[in-house]
């Protein structure tokens, strides 16, 4: 899926998400750089998936950069739902980085390609890309 929706370009980009948009459940979509982790671009409700914590009561992640991820794509940091979409991308990139890292460990042949987070009350779909990292958030369907 990665190499066919994220590999061609802008365009597929833009149609993918809007399909994703219209998905029963999907609450939002973010897309990141997969180098920088930069924020490039930001669709439906982010703030219901995390909310800003207050200045020194969130930890600090490992390997997180100082600044702003999304520096380069004009996102500003000013308001507390921005705060949370930033550091929502800082720790979907650094947790795509050291399960990646996993991968590699375990078989240098191998490749990351799909991760799953589901909570009680949302999942995370995160689909790695040679470019991109995709994240769709979506309602945990009652089980």
């Amino acid at each position: 899926m990665s190499n066919q929706v994220l590999g061609i370009g802008a365009d597929a980009l833009e149609e993918t998400l809007g399909r994703l948009s219209k998905k029963p459940g999907v609450k939002a979509t973010i897309v990141l750089d997969r180098a920088t982790g930069a924020i490039l671009k930001i669709s439906g409700q982010v703030s219901s998936i995390r909310k800003a914590r207050p200045l020194g009561s969130s930890p600090a992640l490992p390997g997180q950069a100082t600044g702003s991820f999304s520096s380069d794509a004009g996102v500003s940091a000013s308001s507390s739902q921005d705060q949370g979409v930033e550091e929502l991308a800082a720790m979907v990139w650094n947790f795509i980085s050291t399960a990646g890292s996993l991968v590699q460990e375990l078989d240098t042949e191998d490749e990351l390609k799909l991760l799953r987070l589901r909570t009680k009350k949302q999942e995370l779909v995160i689909v790695p890309d040679a470019k991109y990292l995709l994240i769709v958030a979506h309602d945990t369907p009652p089980a």
